[in-house]
């Protein structure tokens, strides 16, 4: 009962909830954010004191720098076992995975200086035949992530050419 006591537990609970969700047909759209961007969470299950914010504006200091990537990388790794969950559901025709669209990614790509251009991002799913899947595409540099969201927008039906300053799209070789 209640919240679970390590954050992977928490995360891998409302990943396993985010699956049977899809599954039972009950929303196909979630939003679910791991951190907010001045957290203080530490996480002594990966050994990281640190808090998350602080860890964030490292400074170049290569113990924080350590971390954060020790982080990232354990984060990334629930994450890719909730997409194997996706992908051994069955749903139709095909998997939960062949089925959906998940955008994984961050608000920047240096949070040091807070720089927002650049920003990785990861697009996982085939949408239902909308992607091609297995491929990875790199922007132009500086490319805004507005763009590419506009492309995930307008395959889906959105009549939308623009989110936030930038109306031009990006990855037409997505299609």
């Amino acid at each position: 009962v209640g919240i679970p006591e390590t954050f992977s537990e928490h995360m891998m609970l409302m990943f396993d909830l985010l699956a049977v969700a899809w599954q039972a047909d009950m929303t196909r759209v979630f939003s679910y954010m791991l951190n907010r961007d001045v957290s203080q969470r530490v996480y002594p299950e990966i050994n990281v004191s640190e808090p998350h914010h602080a860890m964030s504006h490292h400074g170049k200091d290569a113990r924080k720098l350590a971390d954060l990537i020790k982080l990232n990388t354990w984060q990334v790794s629930l994450f890719a076992k909730f997409v194997d969950k996706l992908a051994k559901t069955p749903d139709g025709d095909g998997s939960l995975l062949d089925h959906s669209v998940i955008l994984w990614g961050s608000g920047m790509s240096e949070s040091d200086l807070h720089y927002r251009i650049d920003v990785p991002t990861l697009l996982v799913g085939r949408g239902n035949g909308l992607y091609k899947g297995n491929r990875h595409q790199l922007a132009p540099k500086e490319t805004p992530i507005g763009n590419f969201l506009v492309d995930i927008a307008q395959k889906f039906g959105g009549e939308v050419d623009r989110m936030g300053k930038h109306a031009h799209r990006l990855l037409r070789r997505m299609e």
